[in-house]
């Protein structure tokens, strides 16, 4: 039937993948772009540069293909925001990244003003520095972008369209609206209380479609031929539980990337705000069709957690060397790694919080503090699935796992005793992406149904919970101690 194409715009680079119809990839490119850190919390990137890597991975992924792309789907790294001129294309300022946390004084200023409330009620979220309302505030208040009738903002998904199509779609879908803080996912619709509780006019918001439809087609001169539909969108996370096949309630997925995020599934009724816990759209797969909604718990720092070893410590010199050095000790010693290098997440929402390494004796070297970090990529994704058990009035029966960090069974180990559940590695790693290729070939036409999608989903590896309850119960005590220490460290700006 021919090859979908799914863009997977991350946090440190792009990935582009060629999947047929039975779901199995037919090529794949990767490239990185830069990571800027003008000032200490504050994380920026180069548009044009995302833009780049996505025209070089496209042309790499597409050229041996002889199939004709019949879709392409796009998923990409949700609150992080974008500006640019309408009239030329061209951006006004770097992208601010979700882990920047420059505006954490202004949500704690809008919390103790009395919006937090309405902002929960409206958005399913928090006032937290992680979501874009307020970084597309701060640029307009001290970015020097001028909020004029050329401005146009988007998540990097609206960016990657408008590019593409060749300015031609200014446009995002309801799983990227929704991390927004300017969206009401009762109403599925920009909310104007909350655009004008933040400067933002609606003109420069993008249009809000389906996850499953026709966003827009390709213009001339790109690696895949002009008119190729742009049929699938949704943020990461959303993407992700999609690519696991969690269709129906109560099935649940973590994705261990740069961060942890896990998802449940609540079906289609829209609930209401929970303590820790984020509330989200995950898809709408047509206009006719009722918006799938979320629990969503968001873990800021766990695979980064390991760039910091290898980049700002030097402890390993390529992050596939972690599995093996924490591996190689028992235990930490009493090594605890809470690695809340910009605040913590759900379901603290501390963005004063800092990373902390406690317990460091002289026995202390290089494999407890890798065990460490590994034992606290399954801790803080325990916190959130006791929370979300809690919300939910019943606990997940299995939790379904990818992302780069699954990789390493020791901490799939690791995560099914701490949740007492058993957890699974998915066949196909990259569920993101699968996620994005699964909406853009439904709405083409390439599978009929989530039912016939739920067919292809394979496991790769089951790791069931070990007996010893009370040990794993212990390293979870301990590991809230440490988590009190790092609470509310940085002082204010």
């Amino acid at each position: 039937m021919g090859i979908i194409i799914a863009i997977d715009a991350g946090t440190t680079g792009v990935r582009s993948f060629a999947v047929d119809e039975t779901g199995t990839w037919r090529g794949t490119a990767y490239r990185e772009f830069t990571q800027h850190f003008p000032r200490p919390g504050w994380v920026e990137h180069d548009p044009e540069e995302i833009w780049e890597a996505v025209l070089a991975t496209l042309a790499e992924v597409v050229a041996p293909l002889e199939e004709p792309v019949v879709a392409i789907g796009i998923t990409d790294q949700r609150e992080t925001v974008v500006v640019w001129d309408r009239r030329d294309g061209r951006p006004r300022h770097r992208a601010i990244v979700w882990q920047d946390r420059r505006t954490s004084a202004r949500c704690e200023e809008l919390a103790a003003a009395g919006h937090l409330d309405e902002v929960r009620r409206r958005t399913g979220l928090v006032l937290d520095p992680y979501f874009s309302g307020t970084k597309l505030e701060w640029l307009f208040t001290h970015g020097g972008v001028e909020p004029d009738a050329d401005c146009a903002f988007g998540t990097i998904d609206s960016w990657l369209i408008w590019k593409l199509s060749g300015g031609r779609a200014h446009v995002t879908d309801v799983s990227n609206a929704s991390r927004t803080l300017l969206y009401d996912i009762g109403t599925l619709d920009w909310s104007p209380a909350l655009c004008e509780l933040l400067g933002v006019p609606t003109h420069c918001l993008p249009e809000v479609r389906p996850s499953s439809g026709r966003f827009a087609t390709t213009a001339d001169g790109l690696p895949v031929p002009a008119g190729t539909p742009i049929s699938g969108v949704a943020g990461d996370q959303q993407a992700a539980l999609f690519g696991q096949a969690c269709f129906e309630p109560g099935q649940a997925k973590n994705t261990y990337g740069t961060g942890s995020f896990v998802l449940m599934n609540v079906g289609t009724r829209c609930p209401e705000p929970v303590e820790g816990l984020l509330t989200t759209v995950a898809w709408s797969l047509g206009d006719d069709e009722p918006a799938v909604y979320a629990y969503e718990g968001a873990v800021f720092v766990t695979g980064a957690a390991i760039q910091w070893l290898r980049d700002g410590l030097g402890i390993i010199d390529e992050a596939a060397e972690i599995g093996p050095l924490a591996a190689s000790v028992d235990d930490t010693g009493g090594v605890v790694f809470v690695p809340a290098l910009t605040g913590l997440g759900s379901p603290w929402w501390d963005p004063r919080a800092r990373g902390t390494i406690v317990g460091i004796t002289r026995g202390t070297g290089r494999a407890e503090i890798a065990r460490a970090t590994v034992e606290s990529i399954a801790l803080q994704t325990r916190d959130v699935v006791d929370a979300m058990a809690s919300a939910a009035g019943t606990g997940v029966r299995d939790l379904r796992v990818d992302g780069g960090a699954s990789v390493m069974d020791l901490l799939l180990a690791i995560q099914a005793d701490q949740l007492g559940v058993p957890v699974i590695r998915a066949a196909v790693q990259e569920t993101t992406a699968l996620g994005a290729a699964y909406l853009a070939g439904l709405a083409e036409g390439v599978w009929s149904s989530t039912a016939e999608i739920a067919e292809l989903w394979r496991p790769d590896r089951t790791f069931t919970p070990g007996a010893d309850r009370a040990a794993a119960d212990a390293l979870h005590r301990r590991w809230r101690r440490a988590v009190e220490r790092a609470r509310d460290w940085a002082e204010e700006d």
